[in-house]
């Protein structure tokens, strides 16, 4: 063989194994420094998070089942605008607010009139934007907790269901199972939020318009406080949960080094604190900054 090919063979094969190697390098070191901010929290962390624009990864317990808190809001809106797509239902449709639909927790319905008449599209932009409880519920009644759960099917994604109206009612078949009742409001796993945040990205669920609108509620998000919070001059689609002993974020952030999709939950916390200063929040916050770093451009 030409001595001149050899040697380009030989620089080629050095070229790759140093590739490799930096890549292995960087990747252990976005692990360690993961770990090292984990070992200090009180409590389970699980995460998945992905570059979209690169393909890189990153995991630590992205399969394990987790409680979504108001996370699941994400699969509720992608049924209503499934259900608008394909005509089973118009975004002016009413839906009434009575008292007896009243529920605690996040939004601003519950301060609001007995009687009011809101449209499907004022109740899907309140449960994305506020969180709002209320309006959550309102628009399940319209939807079923079933046919959320069919549609995350029909994506591919087998973690991801809602069992119920949140604070109960409404069960789903999912819900009324025994070994699911710990979960409460829903279930999913971190790789699978990232997902189906990464399909609304792509536009491979409905089309691109539709998309386009559900990111643009999620870029609305109001309160959150975890994983964007260092980051707050990038543009940014989220979606926060909060329990007593749970905080959970799901989003993508746009930063100049790509599209990072990422979800976090941090659950099990000893200590009750719904200050903006939560440890869990704290730490997504520290954790969303190592990803970008680790898995950017």
């Amino acid at each position: 063989m030409n001595p001149n090919i050899l040697e380009r063979l030989a620089i080629v094969s050095l070229l790759v194994s140093s590739s490799v190697y930096a890549q292995t390098d960087r990747e252990a070191t976005l692990d360690k420094r993961v770990r090292t901010e984990v070992a200090q929290f009180k409590g389970k962390v699980s995460l998945f998070a992905k570059n979209l624009d690169t393909g890189a990864v990153y995991t630590l317990g992205g399969d394990d089942r987790v409680p979504t808190a108001s996370t699941i809001k994400v699969a509720i809106m992608v049924e209503a605008f499934g259900r608008v797509a394909e005509g089973k239902a118009k975004w002016s449709d009413d839906l009434v607010l009575t008292k007896e639909k009243k529920v605690g927790g996040a939004g601003i319905l519950p301060e609001l009139t007995d009687g009011l008449r809101l449209t499907l599209r004022d109740g899907v932009t309140l449960m994305m934007v506020l969180s709002d409880n209320t309006a959550t519920n309102l628009v399940i009644d319209v939807l079923t907790a079933d046919a959320v759960n069919a549609r995350m099917e029909s994506l591919g994604l087998k973690e991801t269901r809602l069992m119920r109206r949140v604070f109960g009612g409404g069960e789903s078949v999912e819900g009324r199972k025994e070994e699911n009742k710990r979960f409460g409001l829903g279930r999913t796993t971190p790789r699978e939020m990232v997902t189906l945040m990464e399909k609304l990205e792509r536009a491979e669920i409905f089309s691109r318009g539709a998309s386009k609108e559900m990111l643009e509620l999620m870029k609305r998000e109001q309160g959150t406080n975890g994983i964007w919070r260092g980051q707050w001059r990038v543009p940014k689609a989220t979606k926060s949960g909060a329990l007593d002993a749970l905080r959970s974020n799901v989003g993508v952030i746009y930063h100049s080094r790509g599209r990072i999709a990422m979800a976090v939950t941090c659950n099990e916390m000893p200590d009750v604190n719904w200050t903006v200063d939560n440890p869990a929040l704290l730490l997504m916050s520290r954790l969303s900054e190592i990803l970008i770093e680790g898995l950017g451009k």
